[in-house]
């Protein structure tokens, strides 16, 4: 079981940090992180990428050190495969059902943004660094997807405190190295024409991270009959998450329209406040969408 929860939490962490990238602080650093931005500013594009992408890593291992601590409890605890994989799937079925939304409620999540002040007050190295640091920690800005919060419990239920810090790692790795993205534009144009597309997109993100959620309840599941767990309960969960995806598949087909993002409005606009309101601080006043 300790291999099994390993894989598949490599395989969600991978999945949460592509979709996080479609949040609005990962399109806001990929408007705002660029050769176009960065010149104007008189900056090395490829430095402060650089620093973002250690400062995302470092983020990573810093919630990985938090996975490690949890995982060194449940080393000391014990608990036999079946009620590792019992915990696992109960946690997987429930990120599952958030992310579809078809319950009507998702895994608690915040909304806080990294504030654009840096931009003008701090050396390319400070802002990028800090941005990429609370990015990489997936929990500091916003929370697209259930998944981060699986990808924890995955890592502490392997027991193994080393896997869980390179988790971590890898996530955090991963949500740095989306700010190469725009590498090559040069231009205000090529920059627009990029978030055209990169958004359109969307949609085949959320479809990736649903695909993996459902992965990991049938091979939970696979694994819990093998080890000898309660085979109807097994099967009961294998016909809900099933059944959820395509009834998801369903409602996607019939009403063609993406799932909100938190703090985002069904008619695009990146903040439920009323128009005029001001951002808190802390908070980007835009984020590109």
């Amino acid at each position: 079981m300790t291999l099994t929860c390993t894989l598949l939490a490599f395989v969600v962490a991978l999945a949460a940090a592509v979709r996080s990238t479609w949040s609005p602080c990962g399109l806001s650093m990929l408007s705002t992180i660029t050769p176009v931005s960065e010149r104007a500013k008189g900056h090395r594009y490829g430095a402060t990428c650089a620093w973002f992408v250690v400062g995302a890593t470092v983020g990573g291992l810093s919630l990985g050190g938090l996975i490690a601590g949890l995982a060194v409890v449940v080393r000391t605890v014990g608990p036999g495969p079946v009620v590792v994989g019992t915990v696992a799937l109960a946690g997987a079925l429930v990120v599952l059902v958030s992310d579809t939304g078809l319950a009507g409620a998702r895994v608690p999540v915040h909304f806080r943004q990294v504030n654009e002040r840096w931009l003008d007050a701090y050396r390319p190295w400070v802002y990028g660094a800090g941005f990429g640091f609370q990015i990489g920690t997936g929990v500091a800005t916003y929370i697209t997807t259930g998944a981060v919060y699986l990808m924890v419990v995955l890592g502490a239920l392997t027991g193994d405190p080393l896997v869980a810090l390179a988790l971590g790692g890898a996530f955090g790795l991963v949500r740095g190295l989306a700010v190469l993205l725009t590498r090559r534009i040069t231009t205000p144009s090529g920059l627009l024409l990029f978030h055209q597309r990169f958004t359109s997109l969307r949609p085949r993100a959320d479809r990736a991270v649903l695909v993996a959620l459902g992965i990991t309840v049938v091979v939970l599941d696979l694994v819990l009959i093998a080890s000898g767990g309660t085979v109807p309960v097994v099967v009961a969960t294998v016909v809900v998450g099933v059944g959820t995806l395509v009834v998801r598949a369903v409602v996607r087909s019939t009403h063609p329209v993406g799932p909100v993002e938190p703090g985002r409005s069904s008619q695009g606009s990146v903040d439920s406040r009323p128009a005029g309101t001001p951002a808190q601080d802390g908070e980007r006043s835009v984020a590109v969408g």
